[in-house]
C-alpha cells in the first residue's frame, strides 16, 4: 500500500452510498460505517474464494486519509495478499468515486485477516485448488 498507484488495486467488491443516518454530530460518516463496509467487502471476496463461510479475526494497518460525506459513492477494492491453510489476508481500500468529473479519492485502506469456518464457527482448510489457483497469479 504505496502512494505510488492512484487507481484501486484489487477487485470491486462492494459499492454503496454514504447515507444522512451514517453521519456523526459533525456531519462526517463514521468511521466504524465505513470499516463494516470494508468488512462486508472482504468477506464476500473470502467466502467466495475459500468456497464456504468465513470470519473476520483481525484488522491491521486502518489508515483514514479523508473524510467521507454523506452522497459519497464509497467503493471497496479487495485483493488477496496471503493465503494460508484456513486464513485470507486481504488488502482492502476505499475510494469515493461519486463525482465522474475526477479521478476516485482513496478515503482509507486496511488489512484485514479473514479465516475459513464450518457450519459450527470451527476452522476448515481452504481448498487446495483455491490456493493453487492463488499461487498461479503471484
Amino acid at each position: 500500500m504505496s502512494e505510488a498507484y492512484t487507481k484501486p488495486e484489487g477487485i470491486l467488491s462492494l459499492q454503496t452510498i454514504a447515507m444522512p443516518a451514517d453521519t456523526n454530530w459533525s456531519g462526517d460518516v463514521f468511521g466504524g460505517w465505513i470499516v463494516s463496509q470494508m468488512d462486508l467487502a472482504g468477506a464476500i471476496h473470502a467466502e467466495r474464494f475459500s468456497r464456504g463461510r468465513c470470519a473476520t479475526i483481525s484488522i491491521n494497518q486502518m489508515t483514514f486519509l479523508v473524510p467521507v460525506k454523506v452522497g459519497f459513492v464509497i467503493s471497496c477494492y479487495t485483493k488477496i495478499l496471503k493465503v494460508g491453510n484456513t486464513s485470507i489476508q486481504m488488502q482492502i481500500e476505499v475510494w469515493d468515486s461519486h463525482d465522474d468529473s475526477r479521478e476516485p479519492i482513496r478515503i482509507t485502506e486496511g488489512v484485514f485477516t479473514f479465516v475459513a469456518v464450518d457450519v459450527k464457527g470451527n476452522k476448515r482448510q481452504i481448498p487446495e485448488e483455491a490456493k493453487q489457483k492463488f499461487l498461479e497469479t503471484q
